[in-house]
């Protein structure tokens, strides 16, 4: 029936545990509780005898008249010290049934039922049937040995054995009733306590377990964490001296392959004018050279981009290549021009030079072209040469005393999302095309759009509606920057 106080006793005792208490603590009020059962049920049979004699003994004279029944109460109360000795040294750390455990159970509930019969004050003995019994009997007998036990109780209490009339006949089923009631509802909870119980111990422990893994994969994760920042370490250092390296390349070492052709023509002419001018170069290339090794260690920029932007950069470098190796040249920009992140514009600067130093080591190019087309989402470069072109399946790797060509081209597009395509064919020239993505500097600027080297060159609203309706009413024009008459053809076909 819910509502009533057992359902009440059920519910306090089947409820979820406190969550302010840890497992920790959990487990240590367990083995606190254990500790204390132990503890009572190793002394509790010597105190409870103890009490049981002395009552015994003190109405001796009113209830056991004989001497015979003296003897015999005598006997057994020395019978069962025995046996609650024996038991002391048998029974320490028994928490499961055992045969020696059900066989003391036995004896124990037998000598007690015995001195109840002949003093019902022995009932104090009698009462350790209700303690430990499930750790002393198996499962399927301890409601009989507990039964059992009520039987002596209940006997003692209404009024000894046997009873000597009807009426106390009832009265010892009346008090077995209530003693029986008693053991079933607290069988009952020690059942839900022994579950729940259970239940703590299966959690604590998966929580050590659990900590045990958390610990693991800590430490392990503590190995990998330094084990990263070597790799970390060492990566950066890597990283820089690819940086180095490449810097070196694209700056002191195309210097001096400039100083070094500059200096042959000196050596191989007579005329002292024209040697004047190559050594003029030679040491206008030494003095640029020297800045930009000076910038590369500071990881600065190209000196190019230093006072201008990304177009005026390319066209400069076009023009002093062409002056220097004596190669037509011409520049080009498609669609509208405007400030680029730092490192787009160092990338395409560095890549524009390195193209243009194999063309001129190695092309033998008449005539070349530079165009740099700014799209919606990406930047163009493209380099175009009539020289005597390669099979780019056939080019070699990069040996120790070589430059970083290629390689070094595409990895500096790789570093900012972008990439670089060769297409070549021997005797039909090569071209080079580097794109990557179009990313604007944060703090916006007026969009420029370049004019071919004219003065007044306009500058147009940094508005987007204004930007748009420019680019769509000029998007059939000519290109308007270059450095000759006319831009160079696309098509590496025309023999450019």
């Amino acid at each position: 029936m819910r509502g009533t106080w057992y359902d009440a006793i059920v519910r306090h005792s089947t409820k979820g545990p406190d969550p302010s208490v840890t497992p920790l603590d959990a487990a240590a009020a367990h083995d606190k509780v254990e500790e204390r059962w132990e503890y009572l049920l190793r002394w509790g049979p010597f105190v409870l005898l103890g009490v049981t004699l002395v009552l015994v003994l003190g109405t001796a004279n009113q209830l056991l008249p004989t001497a015979g029944e003296r003897w015999a109460a005598g006997g057994l109360s020395a019978a069962a010290l025995l046996l609650e000795l024996w038991w002391y040294r048998m029974g320490r750390g028994h928490t499961v049934p055992t045969p020696a455990g059900s066989v003391y159970y036995a004896i124990r509930w037998a000598l007690a039922f015995t001195l109840s019969w002949l003093n019902p004050f022995a009932a104090f003995y009698a009462a350790l049937g209700y303690f430990g019994a499930e750790r002393l009997l198996p499962q399927r007998w301890v409601t009989l040995g507990l039964f059992a036990s009520a039987i002596t109780i209940a006997g003692s209490q209404s009024g000894g054995f046997p009873p000597p009339n009807g009426p106390r006949w009832l009265l010892f089923g009346a008090i077995l009733a209530v003693h029986v009631s008693l053991f079933w509802v607290f069988a009952r909870l020690n059942t839900y306590e022994q579950q729940r119980t259970n239940v703590q111990r299966a959690t604590i422990a998966e929580l050590e377990q659990t900590n045990a893994k958390l610990q693991q994969a800590l430490d392990e994760n503590a190995a990998l964490h330094a084990q990263l920042l070597v790799q970390a370490r060492e990566a950066g250092v890597a990283d820089e001296r690819r940086r180095l390296a490449a810097e070196i390349h694209d700056t002191i070492a195309q210097g001096l392959t400039g100083i070094i052709a500059q200096l042959q023509v000196v050596a191989n002419t007579d005329d002292r004018d024209l040697a004047r001018e190559h050594l003029g170069r030679a040491a206008d290339l030494a003095r640029s050279s020297l800045g930009e090794a000076r910038r590369s260690v500071h990881n600065l920029g190209p000196a190019a981009l230093r006072d201008q932007g990304l177009a005026e950069a390319l066209k400069e470098t076009v023009a002093e290549w062409s002056a220097r190796t004596g190669v037509r040249a011409e520049f080009t920009v498609t669609g509208t021009a405007e400030p680029l992140h730092d490192e787009i514009e160092g990338t395409l600067v560095r890549i524009a030079q390195e193209a243009l130093s194999n063309t001129a080591r190695h092309a033998a190019a008449t005539r070349i072209g530079v165009t740099l087309s700014y799209m919606d989402d990406e930047v163009a470069l493209d380099v175009r040469d009539d020289g005597t072109g390669f099979d780019p399946l056939a080019v070699p790797q990069r040996s120790g005393s070589g430059g970083f060509g290629v390689d070094g081209m595409r990895a500096r597009a790789e570093r900012v999302a972008g990439t670089v395509e060769i297409e070549s064919e021997p005797g039909f020239g090569t071209a080079v095309s580097a794109r990557v993505p179009l990313v604007r500097k944060e703090t916006a600027q007026p969009r420029v759009r370049e004019e071919s080297a004219q003065p007044g060159a306009r500058e147009e609203s940094a508005q987007p509606g204004v930007r748009e309706a420019t680019a769509r009413s000029r998007a059939h024009e000519e290109p308007l920057v270059r450095t000759q008459d006319r831009p160079v053809p696309l098509d590496h076909h025309d023999q450019l």
